[in-house]
């Protein structure tokens, strides 16, 4: 996988300041939450592959969003090194239909296994998943794969390399 190396200071400051930023959104919107991003292991986070599965979610997301009757009431967009994320507060929508949503984009989309939705209602508790992801390379609980470090991030990469040729 190519792209720039980030450190664990890099990838933990960054998470600090997406919940900072989730907290204001909160407490300014009071509204659920929509935080989309990528799940990819290791120390690349971004390249411009996972960009275009990135912005293909993202416009998914819209769409459903849009059909759904949902109401952007605010959105915030990041390009960095550590990763590229969507952070919407959204109105006219119960959170459990955006979860509904956010799932349904997880599960259907060529890349939904390595978008990470999360939803959070007007109080910021975390919506979860009715059901455990897969892992990207055995099928598995993605979660015991991840416990157990069933999985080198090589291979990990490995297996998005091979998903994201799509789009090249």
């Amino acid at each position: 996988m190519t792209g720039s190396e980030i450190t664990l200071t890099q990838m933990l400051a960054r998470r600090e300041a997406r919940s900072r930023q989730q907290q204001t959104f909160l407490q300014t919107h009071r509204s659920p939450l929509v935080s989309f991003s990528m799940n990819i292991p290791g120390p690349i986070k971004t390249n411009p592959q996972i960009r275009k599965a990135f912005m293909l979610g993202r416009n998914l997301l819209f769409r459903q969003l849009n059909d759904a009757g949902a109401q952007i009431l605010a959105d915030s967009e990041i390009h960095e090194d550590t990763g590229d994320e969507l952070l919407l507060a959204v109105g006219n929508i119960e959170p459990s239909k955006l979860k509904d949503i956010a799932v349904q984009i997880e599960e259907i989309s060529p890349f939904g296994r390595l978008y990470d939705i999360d939803v959070l209602d007007a109080e910021g508790q975390k919506l979860s998943r009715p059901n455990f992801r897969k892992c990207l390379i055995c099928d598995k609980q993605a979660q015991d794969c991840a416990r157990s470090r069933t999985h080198s991030v090589k291979e990990m990469q490995n297996a998005i390399d091979i998903l994201l040729e799509v789009i090249i």
